[in-house]
């Protein structure tokens, strides 16, 4: 049996919107992207979302709308992709890691105030696998110290903290629907928000930094990318997202499968999910127990694909990256919690559609792969 650790929900009507573009005079800039950026909005419950060609792009963006540049400070987490802090180094701004909560995976807001300084601009607080943050906490914290919050909800939609989806806490947010993610667009982004002036900015820089509604194609008003969403992303994104319920069921039961087959097991441990939120499931990342070390994990994962199973470490800790040991010079002990919890972490393959018979075939040969290494 050959599993993949991701494949993405594709049906008949996502191919049907596809072609449908093809034959439409529109491959750019048509009215598929409006569309689908007014159905996100709405899902979410923000006035205002810009569709882009990645969830990367759409954090950039937001850096830049908020005017955070060299010799600002933004707080953020080691347990990411490298993404929600290569934003911030794209405008010559510091990422200041702050360790995270061993239970959530996300950033601690506990830890946050003692790394705030004079330079510091804002708070980016990851929603890690799809679980929210703290998103209360985290608001006290910005508003005290006159900061902006910026949600990265890429693996999150979906997911709701205390009853409000997530995507909709921050100053701005983002989602990200690359084909791994909850509703796929082949590659895209979006950026949410309730704050006009945010949003106007970031539709603008994503278009070459043209004025809103300017009729001189030519005429640049500041700095922009070409980070436009493509009419066929946009249009499988319509699709999708009308989608999304059935999409969060699949994946839910998904996750109860594993759960149920897996809880008993001491060897490793589940995701937590709390009482006061309700889980989208981006990924399924299981936990080894404190007994194994990283050689162990690394071992076990290969043994998994020996068995056709493909698994993955989730996530390498981005300071221990080598781009961020050359230029800040990390080590291993700066933040402890993400790095020991980091050492032990393999995701299992997580779809939509992966049926019981595989998934009772991977959990036999990860605890015979397990028991036989113990």
């Amino acid at each position: 049996m050959k599993i993949s650790l991701a494949k993405q929900d594709i049906t008949e009507k996502e191919i049907g919107a596809v072609l449908n573009v093809l034959k439409s005079p529109y491959l750019a800039l048509g009215p598929r992207l409006g569309e689908f950026e007014r159905k996100i909005a709405k899902f979410i419950g923000v006035k205002y979302a810009v569709a882009v060609n990645s969830g990367t792009s759409a954090l950039h963006l937001i850096v830049r709308a908020m005017d955070i540049k060299d010799g600002d400070e933004v707080i953020t987490t080691p347990f990411s992709f490298i993404a929600s802090s290569n934003c911030i180094l794209y405008e010559k701004a510091k990422p200041v890691f702050v360790d995270i909560n061993p239970q959530t995976l996300n950033i601690d807001f506990q830890r946050i105030e003692k790394a705030i300084t004079k330079k510091t601009k804002a708070i980016l607080a990851v929603d890690v696998f799809g679980y929210p943050c703290d998103w209360d906490e985290l608001g006290k914290i910005a508003k005290k110290h006159k900061l902006f919050l910026i949600e990265d909800s890429a693996e999150a939609l979906g997911s709701e903290y205390k009853g409000k989806k997530c995507g909709s806490f921050g100053d701005a947010g983002i989602f990200a629907f690359y084909p791994n993610k909850q509703i796929v667009t082949g590659e895209g982004g979006v950026v949410l928000t309730n704050n006009k002036k945010i949003a106007d900015l970031c539709r603008s820089m994503a278009n070459q930094g043209r004025k809103l509604e300017n009729e001189k194609w030519l005429e640049h008003i500041r700095l922009g990318y070409n980070y436009r969403m493509p009419e066929v992303c946009a249009a499988m994104g319509i699709v999708q997202i009308s989608r999304i319920q059935e999409i969060l069921e699949k994946r839910e039961k998904v996750a109860k499968m594993y759960n149920k087959k897996l809880k008993d097991f001491p060897e490793v441990n589940i995701p937590y999910v709390g009482s006061d939120v309700k889980m989208s499931w981006f990924v399924y990342v299981i936990r080894l127990s404190k007994r194994y070390s990283k050689k162990d994990r690394d071992k076990i994962i290969k043994k998994m694909a020996n068995k056709g199973i493909q698994c993955s470490d989730y996530f390498q800790p981005i300071h221990l990256q080598p781009f961020y040991i050359k230029l800040f010079d990390y080590k291993n002990g700066d933040f402890p919690i993400c790095e020991n919890i980091s050492q032990r972490t393999i995701a299992l393959p997580f779809y939509n559609n992966l049926r019981e018979v595989e998934i009772n075939y991977v959990v036999k040969n990860l605890k015979e792969i397990i028991i036989e290494l113990k």
